[in-house]
């Protein structure tokens, strides 16, 4: 995966380190050509000198062919900016912001960029998160251990019942939206096709509902 991760403080370096370790392709965007020494030796990824408010750095970064970018410097409006540009200017299919007053959580829920809360959060949360980028949290709880995810069914689940998605203490079906209208699935419910499904789901099983609602499409 292709990730621009903009603002190379110690979350930028520490998640950039991460994410190449894991294989990733990594580009880091700063406005401090200093901030480049907080990245480790023999770091694999790219340190770019700009900010994420110029398109030419953006572009110099990568932005174009990026499937993840993450806002994490110091100041929550320049996150906002930076990670409007890459969601609305560039298309980036997963984009997300981290924010130091929550109050400001509003504004990024109406854009559709996932925040994380820099003193709730770490840096495996945002990666892990970045890993199973086409489960796209609307909503976390606690200190993130816990995600409210809501998906639309793969066409081959159609038929089956919906609480087939339950691991106990792991996943749970909270509301299915069918047709424009939400309700919530009695034990025996089916999922019909085009069923969108909320679910509570905890931060260590994402992989786990990756795996499941992937694994007949051979993805």
């Amino acid at each position: 995966m292709k990730t621009i991760i903009m603002g190379c403080g110690r979350v930028g370096a520490a998640l950039a380190h991460q994410l190449s370790t894991d294989g990733h392709e990594v580009h880091v965007l700063d406005r401090d050509p200093n901030a480049r020494e907080l990245l480790p030796g023999g770091f694999a990824g790219e340190f770019v000198v700009g900010n994420g408010f110029n398109r030419g750095a953006l572009e110099r970064a990568g932005i174009g062919t990026a499937e993840a970018f993450t806002a994490v410097t110091s100041g929550d409006n320049t996150n906002i900016v930076g990670a409007r540009i890459a969601k609305e200017d560039y298309r980036v299919p997963k984009v997300i912001a981290r924010i130091y007053d929550p109050r400001r959580a509003d504004i990024y829920a109406d854009l559709g960029i996932p925040t994380v809360a820099s003193v709730r959060w770490t840096v495996n949360r945002i990666s892990q998160v970045l890993r199973h980028r086409y489960l796209d949290p609307e909503v976390t709880f606690g200190n993130g251990e816990t995600l409210l995810i809501r998906e639309t069914l793969p066409a081959w689940f159609t038929g089956r019942p919906v609480h087939d998605l339950d691991v106990n203490g792991e996943i749970r079906v909270i509301a299915v939206t069918r047709g424009g209208h939400s309700f919530l699935p009695t034990a025996d419910a089916l999922a019909r096709a085009g069923d969108a499904v909320s679910l509570a789901v905890s931060a260590t099983a994402l992989g786990r509902l990756s795996s499941f609602l992937s694994k007949e499409l051979g993805t």
